[in-house]
């Protein structure tokens, strides 16, 4: 193949885990007038009853906050290491619709939320729904199962974390950019495979006029821009497509050096949340993951974390193959799942 690397990436983006997990600069505790402004926000719209799905940024004042949040988002999730993690949201002491007002408030301030589904769900609930793993249309966040490292289709995910399981359930991350400069250290000729074209797995939720998969590269080089999208288990499943391109043996080979680059306890990081915690993460340079958990025999006890995908205003550009999966590839308007018959909405429970 005679396609050209890029040059190795620096920067902030391309951490490794251990490094990484000695500093806590990627936290962000939030005051007691922070957490003021917050409530007092919440409050007024949930005296209210007004639609969460709808909200905007002038509907939920920040005065002091706003500013200093998304600074730090643009400093260090679209234009730094790609994460930071609030803590400090008393949802101990909040109802689901305050716990979800105030999220998609604080989300508002960053980005406009994407449906995450066909229903479309603009607030997701990540909980175990007892759904089978292996059912090519359940996606792996409805279940207790480890979920694999993976990107979603906005430019940044937020989680809040509302109660945590029994055991497990912790999150990971790596840095796609690292896992990038050690492919084209290690194997290049295995790295120039994932700049090609890859069927992935819709999982059942097709847009109008399109394929049941969408064939876009791992890596992408665009603008001066690398961007990562990857979802292991759905390229695999995308084979039970007659249609899909095949996996070639040299390609499960460069998908297994990717996996297991992302695995590597040199290159990763875990971080357990606790109630209250808002976890920020950049989809394009970063890849999260979960491990598999053990919950509370008690309903009201088990695991479950709010979850945003949002389209950041000052995020970058993107390669119009990306319309395949993000529908388009505006700044600010892009990502997310519309398929017939998508209404956007907020629920307060898991569907």
């Amino acid at each position: 193949m005679s396609y050209e690397l890029p040059p190795e990436q620096t920067g902030a983006a391309a951490w490794y885990g251990p490094e990484i997990a000695k500093r806590d600069d990627w936290m962000m505790p939030l005051s007691a007038a922070e957490v003021a402004e917050v409530e007092a926000a919440t409050r007024a719209l949930v005296a209210r009853d007004a639609d969460i799905a709808v909200l905007k940024p002038q509907d939920f004042p920040l005065p002091t906050l706003g500013a200093r949040l998304r600074s730090r988002v643009d400093d260090e999730v679209l234009n730094g290491r790609g994460f930071l993690l609030l803590r400090g949201l008393p949802v101990e002491r909040w109802s689901i619709r305050e716990s979800a007002t105030a999220f998609f408030g604080l989300g508002a301030h960053l980005g406009s939320a994407r449906s995450q589904n066909g229903k479309g769900h603009v607030l997701g609930h990540v909980q175990d729904l007892g759904l089978d793993v292996n059912d090519p249309n359940v996606r792996i966040y409805q279940t207790h199962e480890r979920q694999t490292y993976h990107t979603d289709s906005c430019d940044i995910v937020g989680l809040l974390c509302l109660k945590t399981a029994k055991s497990g359930g912790l999150s990971a991350l790596v840095s796609s950019t690292t896992i990038f400069n050690e492919m084209r250290r290690r194997r290049p000729d295995l790295l120039k495979l994932l700049f090609q074209p890859i069927a992935t797995d819709r999982r059942g939720e097709v847009p109008e006029g399109q394929k049941p998969f969408f064939e876009i590269p791992v890596f992408n080089w665009h603008q001066g821009y690398l961007t990562a999208i990857y979802q292991r288990q759905y390229i695999d499943s995308a084979q039970r497509f007659p249609e899909a391109p095949r996996l070639t043996p040299e390609l499960i080979e460069a998908l297994d050096l990717f996996d297991s680059l992302a695995n590597d306890p040199a290159l990763n990081t875990f971080m357990e949340f606790k109630p209250g915690d808002v976890q920020l993460v950049h989809n394009h340079t970063m890849l999260h993951d979960r491990t598999g958990f053990e919950d509370w025999p008690e309903p009201e006890r088990r695991r479950h974390l709010l979850r945003l995908w949002l389209a950041a205003e000052g995020a970058r550009p993107l390669p119009e193959i990306f319309a395949q999966r993000y529908g388009q590839v505006t700044i600010g308007d892009r990502g997310g799942i519309i398929v017939r018959g998508t209404r956007l909405q907020a629920p307060l429970q898991a569907a």
